[in-house]
């Protein structure tokens, strides 16, 4: 690993990659960013890529969901714009029956409540429209040209395939953790845990093929219990 201004960068094979994205993340939680970042710490804990994935389908489609627009207020309430029209229409009936009781106040307030969810309806629908071009574009066009990425309040990364080696694909991955204080303590566990720990347990079930799932590789090599050696026993998706 290398560790620079720009953050921690990884080259190696799938397996690598996805070791150093559960190291950080152990540091980070180590370091109560879960606590302090806790939405942003989930959507990276969501992200980072993992042993049964395939760089080219999984992650390519969480990196092209997360950097999509995001949800307008119709979208967060779970409505639809057919729903916010209907309401619109409601609304609008309403303001006339108050028109007619003489009640031109609420008239008023039925009237602008009908803008307001018929602006939403355009709004929501428009964000649907867009994000389902930049889904196209993105996991089309981006990912051919540029490296899968993943950016927030707390972590920016980015993973992409660099050569292909003797033994399979190599892939760089490099980290940054965009609170400096937090960033000082995740440098210091990454380091404790070469000193501490022997052999990383990854979190993730090594019971996959993992390099051979992200890029076609040979299946790994594991050590069982009685120190010799055979193939792990991968189970499809």
């Amino acid at each position: 690993m290398e560790e620079s201004i720009s953050g921690f960068k990884l080259r190696g094979e799938w397996g690598d990659a996805v070791e150093h994205g559960e190291r950080i993340t152990r540091a980070l939680r180590d370091a109560d960013a879960s606590e302090e970042y806790p939405e942003a710490f989930t959507a990276w804990d969501e992200w980072r890529p993992k042993a049964h994935e395939r760089l080219g389908e999984d992650v390519n489609e969480k990196t092209a969901d997360q950097a999509s627009v995001a949800e307008g207020k119709g979208e967060q309430e779970g409505k639809s714009p057919e729903d916010d029209l209907q309401t619109a229409g409601e609304k609008l009936s309403e303001s006339y029956e108050r028109v007619e009781d003489g009640d031109n106040g609420g008239a008023l307030d039925s009237w602008k409540d009908s803008i307001d969810h018929v602006a939403r309806a355009a709004d929501s629908a428009g964000r649907k429209a867009v994000r389902k071009l930049e889904n196209t574009v993105y996991q089309r066009v981006m990912t051919q040209i540029a490296p899968y990425y993943f950016d927030n309040e707390l972590v920016s990364a980015n993973i992409q395939k660099s050569t292909r080696g003797e033994g399979g694909p190599e892939f760089v991955f490099e980290v940054n953790v965009n609170d400096d204080r937090l960033k000082s303590a995740v440098s210091e566990r990454l380091s404790s845990y070469e000193d501490d720990i022997d052999r990383w347990h990854v979190d993730t079930p090594k019971a996959v093929e993992a390099s051979e799932a992200a890029e076609g590789a040979e299946p790994p090599v594991e050590t069982v219990e009685d120190g010799t050696e055979g193939e792990s026993n991968p189970t499809t998706n």
